[in-house]
C-alpha cells in the first residue's frame, strides 16, 4: 500500500503573543482579512504563557486560527523555540503582535522565495505605525551591520529615521531581516539552529541571518510588501533592559559569527567603544542605562565558555560566506564624527 505524504501548508504565519489581547483585537483581524483564504496559508497565534483571556478570546472569535499555549513565558525567543517544531510548513512568517499588514503583503515575498533557493529570509518595508511615511526603528528597508557589529537599516541610522520617498523601493541583498516580520524558509531556519534561546530578546535575528549568511544563503529586502510597526509597545526604547540585551547580544552574536582573525580585536575594540557609551550616558544625563553596560560585559565575559561553545556549534555548518551587507567602514564614526545622518550619506551600495 502507498503511503501518502503529509501535505504541508505553503506559509505558517506565526504570531507571537504575551499579554498582548488588545493588540490581538486590533491587528489579527486585518492578518486574516489580507492573507488568502486557502489552505496553503496557515495562522497560528503563540500564547506566551498570558496571564489575560486570549486564549478564551481566540476560542470564541476565531475558532479556526490554530492556538499554541506555553504555559509559562521565558522570553521572547523561548516563544518561538518552544512552538515552531510543532508547525509544519514550508516558509515561516515570525510577525509581533504589535504589526499591522497591508493588503498583498505576502505574496511578493513569497514569489521572491520561490524564485531562488539560495535566498534564506527576507522581509518587507517596515514603517511607522504613529507616523505612517516614516520607516519604523526595527527594520525600516533592510538590516545592514558595520564591520564592527554594530546593525543599521536602509531607512535607519542609529537613532535617525528617514522618511519613505521612494528612496528604497528596489529588491535588495542585505544582511539581516527583522524579526518585526521575518519570512524564512523553514527547513533552513531549523538547520541553522533556530533562533538561540540564551538571547531572551533583541538581535536573535539578526544572528540567525548572520549564521544564515555564513552557510551561503541570501538575505533579502522586498518593497512591494508593506507592514506597519507600533515599535517599543512591548519593551521600551532605551529602557535598562533593552541595553543590556542589546550590549551582551551583540557581544555574544559577535563571537558566535566573526572570523577568528576579526573576533580576536573587535570583540576586546567593542568593549571600549562600550565605554565610551557609558560616558556618554553620564553626560547627557542618562544613569540609569549605565549599570545596564556594565552588566552586560560582566554577563557575557561569566559565560565566556558557554558562548564559545556556541561558536564551535554555529561554525560546522559555515560554507561560503555571504558578506553583502557588510558596511566596510565604521557606521557609528560616520554617524558620530562625520555626521552622516542618513543610509544614503554613506555612498555605499551593498
Amino acid at each position: 500500500m502507498t503511503e501518502v505524504s503529509e501535505r504541508i501548508p505553503k506559509l505558517a504565519i506565526v504570531l507571537l503573543s504575551y499579554n498582548s489581547l488588545e493588540l490581538i483585537k486590533k491587528f489579527l483581524p486585518v492578518i486574516i482579512e489580507n492573507t488568502p483564504d486557502n489552505p496553503d496559508y496557515e495562522i497560528v497565534v503563540v500564547d506566551n504563557g498570558s496571564a489575560d483571556e486570549t486564549q478564551a478570546y481566540l476560542s470564541e472569535n476565531f475558532p479556526n486560527t490554530r492556538l499554541i499555549r506555553i504555559e509559562k513565558n521565558r522570553g521572547f525567543t523561548n516563544g518561538y523555540c518552544a512552538s515552531l517544531p510543532q508547525i509544519k510548513a514550508k516558509y515561516y512568517c515570525l510577525i509581533s503582535s504589535d504589526i499591522e499588514v497591508s493588503p498583498n503583503w505576502t505574496e511578493p515575498i513569497l514569489e521572491l522565495l520561490e524564485s531562488d533557493s539560495e535566498i534564506a529570509a527576507c522581509q518587507p518595508k517596515i514603517m511607522s505605525y504613529d507616523r505612517r511615511n516614516e520607516f519604523e526603528y526595527a527594520g525600516g528597508a533592510g538590516g545592514m551591520i558595520d564591520h564592527l557589529g554594530y546593525p543599521f537599516c536602509r531607512g535607519r541610522l542609529v537613532n535617525v529615521v528617514e522618511t519613505d520617498e521612494g528612496q528604497y523601493n528596489n529588491i535588495q541583498e542585505s544582511f539581516w531581516a527583522s524579526g518585526a516580520c521575518l519570512f524564512i524558509r523553514a527547513e533552513l531556519y531549523h538547520k541553522a539552529g533556530g533562533l538561540d534561546n540564551d538571547y531572551f530578546a533583541h538581535m536573535e535575528e539578526i544572528d540567525l541571518c548572520w549564521r544564515l549568511k555564513n552557510m551561503g544563503y541570501k538575505i533579502m529586502f522586498h518593497p512591494d510588501s508593506k507592514v506597519f510597526h507600533m515599535g517599543g509597545f512591548i519593551i521600551k526604547y532605551g529602557s535598562p533592559g533593552k541595553v543590556f540585551r542589546n550590549h551582551r547580544n551583540n557581544l555574544i552574536m559577535m563571537l558566535k559569527n566573526l572570523p577568528p582573525n576579526q573576533g580576536i580585536w573587535k570583540i576586546p575594540l567593542r568593549f571600549i567603544m562600550d565605554f565610551i557609551t557609558i560616558l556618554k550616558m553620564i553626560v547627557d544625563g542618562n544613569l540609569r542605562t549605565v549599570p545596564a553596560v556594565s552588566r552586560a560585559h560582566i554577563q557575557f565575559l561569566l559565560h565566556l565558555p558557554k558562548w564559545l561553545n556556541k561558536r564551535k556549534q554555529a561554525k560546522k555548518l559555515w560554507k561560503d560566506q555571504n558578506l553583502r551587507g557588510v558596511y566596510p567602514r565604521s557606521m557609528v564614526w560616520q554617524f558620530f564624527v562625520k555626521g552622516k545622518k542618513k543610509f544614503s550619506d554613506l555612498n555605499w551600495n551593498p
